[in-house]
């Protein structure tokens, strides 16, 4: 079964109607496992640091954006609770147009 990749509501003045929005599309790769050549041992990937080439473990890292050749902000789990998810699970809807107004390439993945 498909699992939804967004769900919200579509509302019309006082008219809320839940929806839930599924990829049309199903992508088919090959996927590849890494072995040992010597004895076909699967090799993990391993969380290695850039700067001395040693493991960090989960409990080491954050997230962070680049807003600059080699200089981040960090956020914590805190900036990311503080994000008003209400406002994103709703699509308004303002108007609608001609089918022939849209660009092809927005029909590039169907949804």
């Amino acid at each position: 079964m498909a699992r939804a990749i967004w769900k919200g509501s579509i509302s019309f003045g006082l008219v809320n109607i839940p929806i839930a929005l599924y990829p049309a599309t199903r992508r088919e790769e090959l996927k590849f496992r890494l072995l040992r050549k010597s004895d076909l041992s699967p090799v993990n990937y391993k969380r290695v640091a850039k700067k001395d080439g040693r493991e960090v473990p989960w409990d080491q890292i954050v997230k962070a954006y680049e807003y600059e050749k080699g200089k981040y902000v960090v956020l914590k789990d805190e900036d990311f609770q503080r994000v008003d998810l209400e406002a994103t699970q709703t699509v308004d809807i303002q108007d609608f147009v001609e089918q022939d107004e849209i660009d092809p390439i927005f029909f590039y993945k169907p949804y």
